[in-house]
Parts: C-alpha cells; structure tokens; sequence
C-alpha cells in the first residue's frame, strides 16, 4: 500500500531539509574571508606545478572504460552461477552464448591493439 511508504517519504524530505538549511546557515553566518592563499589549489600536501588542463594518453581511459565494460559482464555471471542447477541445459547455452560474444570481443580488442602500451 502506498499509504506504508509514507514514514520514509516524510524522513527523506526531513534529511534533505535538514541538509539545506544546514547548508544555508553555514553559508550565511559563516567567516567570508578570501586571501591568496586560501584561493590556491591544494592537493595532497602538494603545492600544484604547471598546468592541470596537460594532455593524458587517451590508452588510459581506454582501458578504464574496457574494464569497467568487462567488469560489468563478469557480474551478469553471478545469477547464474547461484541458480545454475535450475537453469538446466537451457541456461547453460545461453551462458556459452553469452561467454563466446565476451570471448569474441576480447579477441576483437586484442586484435585492435587496444590493450597495448607502445
């Protein structure tokens, strides 16, 4: 019954809220005081050198998103592995379907040399 969500609904809005006004608050009564060094970026205990917009090899974020891509496949075979003995024969094709177009596209990315760090 919708009437059963009611309690979470109210305490999402009340959570949101408080983080708002929270926000608000803070921004509002808070110390405004901007110097040169507060507006440098910091990162990790490293005063910044050079330029941060350098160009990054585009090898890196291709192989981010091909494991990412290959990570979420192996997830899908999870399911089956718990449910493996009510799936029968038919499941197991379709897992060996499912495995030879993985298996095909990791052939076509090795082919392509998409893995390799010249």
């Amino acid at each position: 019954m919708p009437v059963n969500y009611l309690p979470i609904i109210f305490q999402m809005i009340v959570a949101a809220g408080f983080a708002v006004l929270v926000m608000l608050v803070t921004h509002k009564i808070g110390p405004k005081r901007k110097t040169k060094d507060k507006l440098t970026p910091f990162e990790s205990g490293i005063e910044v050198i050079g330029n941060a917009r350098t160009p990054v090899s585009i090898k890196y974020f291709l192989v981010a998103i091909l494991f990412v891509l290959f990570d979420v496949e192996v997830i899908f075979m999870y399911p089956w592995a718990v449910n493996f003995r009510d799936l029968g024969k038919d499941g197991m094709i379709e897992m060996f379907i499912f495995m030879g177009t993985l298996l095909l596209g990791f052939i076509y990315i090795i082919k392509k040399g998409a893995l390799d760090w010249d």
